[in-house]
């Protein structure tokens, strides 16, 4: 096959990204989302700090919102300058996560921390708390009842996947055995279906958004990206969707350019453009904006973006030993200045924040960055699944082989699907 390669001359990528991409090249190639300041608001806010409405009464206030808000599921309001996203992470020992480890059956082996030998829990009971109110609680009852003969998506890479495996931990408990299944197929979509509902809570792996060579079951090892600029084939699995989640930020951060195909894969010759991981990144989000401009129906459908899921594989970055990681982190970052995504990543959170900005299409973005990055105790570290067994040499060293990218369920996703709750319900 003749290949012709034409490089495109573009500023170069920031050099603080050199020691992520790093780790990225060595932890199997797996795919790891717009950071904000926080700030200090203390207007209480009767919408999310009184509990969810009943069934009936959100059937009966249905007809009162259409006049108030086109948004499906809306059922409150949050004011505009109230930030959910703001706030710290709050311990109570009387309360752990909404469901246990066990209780849950869907959960990748990758992700079942407790299972692999974690022997503390503590990460379990530090709750998210905005500043100035509460979040509404996680209602399963009326999620279910606003999703009857509905679909909510899930696209993205394995972080997504994670939040959609969290959603239906979440949900899955208050559906009898007989009323509910899981089914994943070659075709990179996985469906959990809610019979007595007709609904599903679907995911779909496309970890670039974009057709790539990253794409289909199996192909998640690929060290060298190669991107097509198109969604034909992916988005014909997406159309229809009621509520759509997408994610995507770790797979475009394992060089410093990618491959731009600019024919098909199935060409004899073909033909590349080589960009700035920057400039192909910028491409990916204003593609998504494109497809769901065309696609989406805003009376029907809402559409969620959840920001850059933080690693962290450098704990000098927060303090800790020069060449240490999140390995044996039992604790949050307690400094509310730290800020995963300054040290690094302010490049691509502008073109989040430029591109979000200048579409027409309402998307609500999940801003999830900052409040994860103080979580340096909640990924898998080395309890999971491993997908070749540890060489002696990494057994004593454990933290060479530590995951400080994944995150354990039950844990942090359970926190970003409540905003998610929050933001379906108060938008």
């Amino acid at each position: 096959m003749n290949l012709t390669v034409r490089e495109t001359r573009l500023p170069p990528l920031v050099f603080t990204l050199l020691a992520f991409i790093s780790f990225v090249a060595i932890l199997y190639s797996y795919d790891f989302p717009w950071a904000f300041t926080p700030f200090h608001h203390q207007q209480r806010f009767p919408a999310l700090n009184d509990p969810p409405p009943s069934l009936v009464e959100l059937k009966h206030k249905k007809s009162e919102k259409r006049k108030e808000t086109t948004l499906p599921f809306a059922v409150g309001k949050t004011p505009k300058d109230f930030d959910i996203f703001s706030g710290r992470w709050v311990w109570n020992e009387e309360k752990q996560s909404t469901y246990e480890e066990s209780e849950c059956p869907y959960i990748l082996p990758q992700l079942t921390c407790q299972e692999h030998g974690r022997p503390d829990k503590d990460y379990l009971f530090w709750h998210w708390q905005p500043h100035g109110c509460n979040l509404p609680k996680f209602n399963a009852t009326l999620m279910l009842e606003a999703l009857q003969g509905k679909r909510m998506l899930f696209v993205g890479d394995s972080l997504s996947r994670g939040q959609f495996i969290s959603m239906v931990c979440l949900l899955h408990g208050m559906v009898p055995e007989n009323g509910k299944s899981m089914k994943s197929s070659y075709d990179s979509l996985s469906v959990f279906k809610l019979k007595d509902y007709n609904a599903t809570i679907e995911f779909y792996w496309a970890p670039l958004l974009l057709e790539s060579n990253g794409d289909g079951v199996g192909n998640d090892n690929v060290t060298e990206r190669i991107i097509r600029k198109s969604m034909d084939k992916h988005g014909k699995f997406w159309e229809g969707a009621d509520v759509v989640v997408f994610g995507t930020y770790i797979w475009w951060m394992t060089s410093l350019k990618l491959k731009i195909l600019k024919g098909s894969f199935t060409d004899e010759v073909q033909e590349f453009e080589i960009l700035q991981t920057e400039d192909a990144y910028r491409m990916g989000i204003q593609s998504m904006l494109e497809w769901a401009e065309r696609n989406m129906d805003p009376k029907k459908t809402r559409v969620f973006f959840t920001g850059m899921s933080p690693s962290h594989t450098r704990s000098i970055q927060w303090g800790g030993e020069p060449d240490g990681n999140c390995y044996n982190e039992t604790t949050p970052i307690k400094d509310p200045e730290y800020s995963w995504a300054l040290n690094s990543h302010e490049s691509i959170m502008n073109i989040i924040d430029e591109e979000f900005s200048r579409t027409r299409v309402p998307i609500s973005f999940l801003n999830i960055t900052q409040l994860s990055s103080y979580r340096k105790d909640m990924h898998t570290q080395i309890y999971k699944q491993q997908w070749s067994p540890p060489t002696p040499e990494q057994l004593a060293n454990p933290k060479s082989y530590a995951d400080c990218v994944h995150w354990c369920l039950p844990g942090l996703q359970d926190t970003w699907n409540e905003l998610l709750f929050a933001k379906i319900f108060y938008p």
